[in-house]
């Protein structure tokens, strides 16, 4: 333990983990303004183009998503103004329109619309439980609406995409066991936000 405290006090190792953290948030700074002004849905491909657009080396550790979503609050708040605000509550505005459409199925709203990091490219995300994705696209079908299946995300649950003139909604179906194993905690220990119907009417209405 004694060499290992030793090393870490070491002022080339204390320089490399501070240069380290610097090109990290800048990589994401640049990395946020990709995704902001060029609409670029991939994150990795956005990081990759910052690490170039820096001239950093490509074998460069990057940062985690939600250190973009960090980077993309920033930048909102230097450059969104007042468009960004208003852009953003038509996007929570046309996802509690969703919401009530789709009360059934215990719909809540996750992701950059839930949380305020949102893009003018951004998906409205909403997530929903169902004994079956069938019936949510049954619920669909009946009304009317237009969608198309997409490949199921990362845990499993199938995602429906609809088209609207404000947005593209995302609805990814859970059935009940797999919504309560959701993941709680972001990778830095953060809550992700997420607003049901009442939660998201209070913060348009506030």
């Amino acid at each position: 333990m004694g060499r290992q405290r030793e090393r870490m006090q070491d002022p080339a190792t204390v320089i490399f983990v501070e240069r380290s953290a610097q090109d990290r948030l800048r990589i994401a700074q640049a990395a946020a303004r990709y995704i902001a002004e060029h609409g670029i849905a991939d994150w990795s491909l956005a990081k990759r183009k910052a690490v170039r657009q820096l001239g950093l080396p490509d074998r460069e550790a990057l940062p985690g998503d939600h250190e973009i979503e960090a980077a993309l609050v920033e930048y909102h708040a230097l450059y969104g103004g007042t468009a960004h605000a208003a852009r953003l509550r038509e996007q929570r505005a046309e996802a509690l329109r969703w919401m009530c459409n789709l009360k059934d199925f215990v719909p809540v709203l996750v992701g950059g619309v839930a949380a305020g990091w949102a893009t003018a490219h951004a998906d409205i995300r909403i997530e929903l439980i169902a004994g079956d994705a069938k019936e949510v696209e049954l619920m669909l079908l009946n009304a009317n609406i237009a969608y198309r299946a997409m490949h199921g995300d990362r845990d499993g649950a199938a995602e429906l995409y609809i088209d609207t003139p404000v947005a593209g909604v995302r609805l990814s179906v859970r059935a009940v066991s797999a919504a309560r194993q959701r993941q709680q905690r972001d990778r830095a220990g953060h809550p992700p936000v997420r607003l049901d119907t009442p939660a998201l009417a209070a913060l348009l209405a506030g």
